[in-house]
Parts: C-alpha cells; structure tokens; sequence
C-alpha cells in the first residue's frame, strides 16, 4: 500500500470508540515503517538524480537498504515496543506500536518481489506474496483501484468522525497526498513497465 492508504486505513481501523482521540499515534505509528523508503527515495531521486528504473530494479534491492527497510517492518521488534508500552502503561505507545504493526500485516500481504523480511531479527523469511499492491503480475491494477476507494471513501468517513480541525486537516492533507502520489505514478512509473 501507498504511505497514504495505509493512514487511512490504519485510521478507520484503530481510530474509532475511545480511541478516537488517539489520531496523532496512529498516524504516526501508520507512516514510520515508510519513513526510511521516503528518504532513501529523496535521497536517489532527488539527491543524486537516479533513474526511477535504476532506483527500484537495482538500489532498492542493495544489502544495507533492505536491511533499514526491513528493520523498520519487523514484527519481533513491534511485539518489544508494544510489551513496553503496556509495562509503562502508555495507551498513546500502545496504539502507535499497534499501528505500526497494522501498516507491517498489509505490507505482509501485498509485497511480492519487493517483500521484508518482516521477522528480522529472528529470521530472513520473506513472503512472497501472490498479490502486489503495485505489480500488475501479480493483481496490482486490481489492488490500486481497491486503494483508491479505500482512500477516497475512507477520508470522507474520517472527516465526519473526527470533529477537531486538526484531525480534519490531517484528514484533508492525507487524501491530497494520495492524489499527488497517483498522478506521479502515472506519469513517472507508468512507463516503467512492472519496474516501480
């Protein structure tokens, strides 16, 4: 999922009852496990003007990238952060860690060859999951539309339950994000041909 499709969703999910007032955590705990993917692309991208082709087919899959990104995604090290969170009885830890985790299981299941090792430090398993969020090889034209509609709905449904200007602007931003993010797609990655 896109960084911010998985706002959205991390947001229906764990935002609604009692936690409604918890937004901030799970936002934050929704983006950390992109944090170093967005740096490393500012970094290829902007930085040092790589090629998008070069970037996603040759510098994403380098030993020490995938070791930050993976380090980012590990259930293990969710599991400690949340064992924590609950020994200094935090609810803001508890359920960014828990959002995290939520932003981990759909990574889990929608990575094919650009999977994690999400169980690091433990083990190097990867799943190579049948079904890509982006590669058309493996449903990604399916899972984008099914994206969309989770972003475009889900915002709405977001702006009507939060009432505080600040989680409606959150609201606001996240689905302008994912507008910017898919006309760049379109236009940079499209031509790419299953190389995003």
């Amino acid at each position: 999922m896109t960084t911010p499709a998985h706002a959205v969703l991390n947001l229906l999910v764990l935002g609604g009852g009692h936690r409604r007032i918890l937004w901030l955590p799970i936002f934050l705990g929704s983006l950390l496990p992109d944090v170093p993917m967005l740096g490393f692309y500012f970094l290829q991208r902007v930085i040092l003007r790589e090629p998008e082709s070069y970037i996603w087919s040759h510098v994403y899959f380098q030993p020490n990238w995938q070791a930050l990104f993976d380090i980012f995604n590990s259930f293990p090290l969710i599991v400690v952060g949340l064992i924590v969170a609950y020994w200094v009885r935090s609810d803001w830890l508890q359920v960014f860690f828990l959002s995290i985790g939520l932003h981990c299981m759909a990574d889990f299941l929608l990575h094919h060859d650009d999977a994690h090792r999400h169980f690091l430090p433990l083990s190097d398993w990867r799943l190579l999951s049948p079904v890509s969020y982006w590669d058309h090889r493996y449903y990604g034209r399916y899972v984008t539309w099914a994206e969309m509609a989770l972003v475009l709905v889900g915002s709405v449904i977001l702006f009507q339950r939060h009432k505080s200007p600040a989680a409606r602007v959150l609201a606001g931003v996240t689905l302008v994000s994912y507008l910017g993010y898919l006309v760049y797609a379109l236009t940079v990655w499209a031509s790419l041909d299953g190389t995003q």
